[in-house]
């Protein structure tokens, strides 16, 4: 695997620059980390009194990577799952917080496991985790994968504003859905047309 500073570093590449989205509920956002983000670490980068958009624009790539790997991977204990797991669970966590989590630990309870789905990786999940990978060794991660994109999908659907993440203007793949099926191995991954029959519903 990856170490988890590379892992930061794609998906800081992945994330882009500064963007400021009105349907966006991450508000200014640069590389990834969000306005709400900055407040709550404090990160005010031009020292005029408070956190703003200008403390966000001022971000550097280094930086976002230094907070991916400490507030997204380490606080949340990723490294307590099984490693082949790590990769698409800290993705969703930067992309998603506790959502991720709770992703993993739903589908840990669709395969039987009795575990609470509290958005929380403890000893209950990390076991259960390991008990899920000794289970089916070769579908696990793509199964994370599909329930991610299978959340993506559903959010756009109750919410019309999120649509044109997981949809293109041109109806193809959005960055959401393309985001999930990069963790997803090739033959688990929607035909085009089988995207559009999934987002048909929302012309």
């Amino acid at each position: 695997m990856l170490s988890v500073r590379s892992i930061a570093e794609e998906i800081v590449a992945r994330e882009g620059g500064y963007v400021d989205d009105p349907d966006d509920p991450g508000g200014p956002t640069k590389f990834g980390v969000t306005i709400h983000t900055a407040r709550r670490l404090g990160l005010d980068l031009d020292a005029d009194g408070d956190v703003d958009a200008a403390d966000v624009r001022q971000l550097t790539r280094q930086q976002a990577v230094e907070i991916f790997v400490r507030d997204y991977f380490e606080r949340p204990r990723i490294a307590m799952l099984p490693e082949a797991l790590q990769p698409s669970v800290f993705d969703m966590q930067v992309n998603a917080g506790a959502q991720a989590v709770r992703i993993l630990q739903r589908l840990l309870r669709d395969m039987g496991l009795e575990i609470a789905v509290d958005g929380v990786i403890g000893p209950e999940t990390a076991r259960a985790a390991q008990v899920a990978l000794e289970m089916a060794p070769d579908h696990l991660v793509d199964a994370y994968g599909i329930a991610r994109r299978n959340f993506y999908y559903a959010l756009a659907d109750r919410r019309p504003a999120s649509r044109k993440y997981a949809r293109r203007r041109d109806g193809g793949k959005g960055g959401w859905i393309t985001r999930a099926e990069s963790f997803i191995a090739p033959r688990y991954r929607l035909s085009e047309a089988e995207h559009r029959a999934r987002v048909a519903a929302w012309d």
